[in-house]
């Protein structure tokens, strides 16, 4: 192969590189470590307190429960240790980095970002209806399977609306925002440099709470998802204040006001805690629905994630739809929910391929 050649096939392989970063990575993974990446999948399929019983001590395995119970599944689940290994894996890399400014920051960079690219981002726009749209070639929709029947209409057939309709929710959440008039005074001082707390206690404690959960049931002392921003943010609060914001797992569409059990179990291990609280906002699961339709029985993950719902989300077809130019991107698709925008990822590459 002559020099021009060689130089030629080499610009072709790393412009292939910077549209899909993430394929070199991957690839050097499987080459280099093809047993090690088997044996992570093979254990990404096991409950979280099956992979627990591998360390020693007490500490790890409830550091270990509090990220399973990402997963709003019964610890005792299949796959509820994957979600613990994903999130140990870039906390252990890069941490879990807040926003500066808060997470509307992300989104006001994002938009624009997409405003130099000639797009236009419209909202306090309801759309009804598909039919409402301008003509168009593709539409993506961020919706879950129960927005997607009612605005699809006639465009969606009769089967593929079935299955949406089959599609299940997740346990909702019950949230709190506070304002403080100081840091929360943790009794463990790593809590201090800490922007996300789990607060649940042991292994067992919060396996407890999240299987009532799942039974639809609500724990007396329910695992607690805590984040204190203004530590690290000054922007978050006023000077010499601090807002933090929290909230704990319950029955999808629940009533039930948690707020007394979740300041006592904030309150167990930051003594005080109460005495700090300048106000406080409470949203229950049909609070939070009524602002994003969304977050159906309060689910914050776009449907339960359980093996059925991890092959089939929300269907076999994931982001394709029976409408030829429709698409779903929310989190009812793969991966999931959570903060990675990987489903609207996917779903642009079909929309872009099939195009």
């Amino acid at each position: 192969m002559c020099l021009s050649c060689r130089r030629r096939k080499r610009q072709l392989r790393n412009r292939r590189q910077l549209r899909n970063p993430h394929r070199k990575l991957l690839h050097q993974l499987r080459r280099r470590h093809p047993l090690l990446m088997a044996r992570f999948g093979m254990r990404a399929f096991l409950s979280a307190r099956t992979v627990a019983r591998r360390f020693r001590n007490e500490r790890t395995r409830a550091l270990f429960a509090g990220l399973a119970a990402h997963s709003f599944l019964s610890l005792d689940e299949a796959l509820s240790g994957a979600f613990a290994m994903l999130m140990a894996i870039p906390a252990h890399a890069v941490g879990w980095p807040i926003v500066q400014g808060g997470s509307q920051s992300l989104t006001k960079a994002l938009c624009s970002y997409l405003a130099t690219l000639g797009g236009v981002v419209r909202t306090s726009s309801r759309v009804g209806s598909l039919d409402e749209l301008p003509e168009h070639d593709v539409v993506l929709c961020d919706v879950t399977p129960r927005q997607l029947i009612r605005i699809g209409g006639a465009r969606l057939s009769a089967t593929y609306k079935r299955r949406l309709a089959s599609f299940q929710y997740g346990p909702g959440v019950f949230k709190l925002d506070y304002a403080l008039s100081a840091p929360i005074p943790w009794k463990a001082r790593e809590c201090l440099r800490a922007a996300t707390v789990h607060v649940g206690g042991s292994f067992d404690e919060i396996a407890a709470s999240e299987k009532a959960v799942r039974n639809g049931q609500h724990s007396d002392r329910p695992f607690v998802l805590l984040v204190q921003p203004a530590l690290f943010d000054p922007s978050r609060a006023p000077s010499g204040k601090h807002t933090v914001w929290a909230y704990c797992h319950v029955p999808n569409g629940s009533r039930v006001n948690m707020l007394e059990k979740v300041e006592a179990q904030i309150e167990r291990f930051a003594p005080g805690f109460r005495d700090c609280v300048l106000a406080r906002s409470v949203l229950d699961p049909a609070d939070l629905e009524s602002m994003d339709a969304n977050l159906v029985g309060g689910d914050i993950s776009g449907g339960i994630i359980d093996i059925r719902h991890f092959l089939l989300r929300p269907s076999w077809r994931h982001y394709a739809t029976s409408a030829k130019n429709v698409y779903l991107c929310s989190a009812s698709t793969p991966p999931g929910g959570g903060v990675h925008g990987m489903c609207g990822y996917h779903a642009a590459r079909m929309a872009l391929k099939r195009l």
